[in-house]
């Protein structure tokens, strides 16, 4: 099928139109025209190539939402016309310990999970293209069912920002006996706040901005320290027993570690880069932990969704269209200090592909991989 999207060609180029081909449904996917596709901060990172992993083209977006237009041979959670989320993820062996365990995102296969662009985590010639483009194809393990009394443009921030801060939440245990912090309220945070509170735990926001503090209190947490304020932070100290850090560039976090109860643990979402002099005395003084969390396997994807269908959780979202991509880069580039996902509605790029025939730059094909170890249909 030939499809049009928006793509960068290189680590100093913005996002231009692209067109491709992707392969038909085989046995197992399902094809969906593409509605809405969340903005994620990563997608600035791979981009700009600042993980040094990016592969180019690269076409991103692992927060879509769309319609099923046509389903493959055996295929049984989907049908035309059915509503579809595709996550960070579109393939993985499904025959390790973690696919077994339900964590594909910790997939031990020979190349690892799928990302839903950027290729497989473990092999650098295969590539695939993500939701900044009109269709997609994904099989249908890795679908995610949107519940019939949640609006879909509010999905595809669950399925990276919410399940990215939910994945800790359920493996270390939050309920109603965890004071529960959260280091920067932005895109992720937010989310953290709100379905922390569903979990029953006593939230804590910790924010650079005094001016956040109301905001973040109706959101629901129940208290809001400023970090740049040592009195709050010397007020705060060991007071938190896991502390999800969403800043999603390097920072010092060793004043993080002085708010950790004993046996505390400080889950790092956000920084894909590096800490520099991190003072392990306080750690080894209350056995704390730092540790790390991969965003979610479909499974737990799928729970996160249903969780704020059942509480009316939603991002805070800002609507925009294909053709505002790199003024919204920009925004994140910058610091987005609104709190809020942006979120594409894609009917603005399918109404512009008659015009985009001429203007779009062809591209090579993206590969999905093979369809293995297929155990459902």
């Amino acid at each position: 099928m030939k499809v049009f999207g928006f793509g960068a060609q290189d680590a100093d180029k913005e996002l231009t139109p692209v067109v491709f081909d992707r392969k038909d449904p085989r046995p197992g996917e399902v094809a969906f025209k593409v509605t809405y596709c969340g903005v994620c901060h990563s997608d600035l990172h791979q981009v700009r190539n600042d993980w040094s992993n990016t592969k180019y083209p690269c076409i991103p977006g692992h927060e879509v939402v769309g319609e099923v237009t046509e389903v493959g041979d055996g295929v049984t959670r989907f049908k035309k016309g059915d509503l579809i989320g595709v996550g960070c993820m579109v393939n993985s062996c499904l025959d390790c310990e973690k696919c077994d365990d339900g964590v594909e995102n910790y997939c031990q296969g020979p190349i690892g999970f799928t990302g839903t662009y950027n290729g497989p985590v473990k092999r650098k010639d295969q590539n695939t293209y993500g939701g900044y483009s009109s269709h997609m194809v994904v099989r249908e393990e890795f679908g995610i069912t949107v519940p019939h009394n949640y609006d879909p443009k509010y999905v595809g921030p669950v399925m990276c920002a919410g399940i990215t801060v939910y994945s800790p939440m359920k493996h270390w245990d939050v309920n109603e006996n965890t004071t529960l912090g959260v280091a920067g309220v932005g895109g992720l945070g937010h989310m953290a706040i709100k379905l922390g509170k569903a979990l029953g735990a006593k939230v804590v926001a910790l924010t650079r901005s005094e001016g956040k503090k109301d905001k973040l209190l109706k959101m629901g947490a129940d208290k809001v320290v400023i970090s740049e304020n040592d009195d709050d932070m010397k007020a705060a100290a060991q007071s938190i027993d896991v502390l999800i850090n969403t800043i999603p560039v390097p920072h010092d976090i060793n004043p993080y570690v002085n708010l950790m109860k004993p046996d505390g643990t400080i889950v790092i979402v956000g920084n894909l880069i590096n800490f520099e002099n991190v003072v392990p005395a306080p750690l080894i003084m209350n056995r704390v932990s730092i540790a790390g969390s991969l965003i979610g396997g479909i499974k737990e994807t799928q729970e996160v969704l249903d969780i704020c269908a059942e509480h009316d959780i939603s991002p805070d979202i800002k609507m925009v269209k294909m053709q505002d991509i790199n003024d919204v880069m920009e925004t994140l580039a910058k610091g987005n200090d609104n709190d809020f996902r942006h979120v594409i509605d894609m009917q603005s790029l399918h109404d512009e592909i008659d015009n985009l025939h001429d203007k779009a730059t062809q591209i090579d094909s993206p590969d999905r991989g093979d369809v293995v170890n297929r155990k459902a249909g």
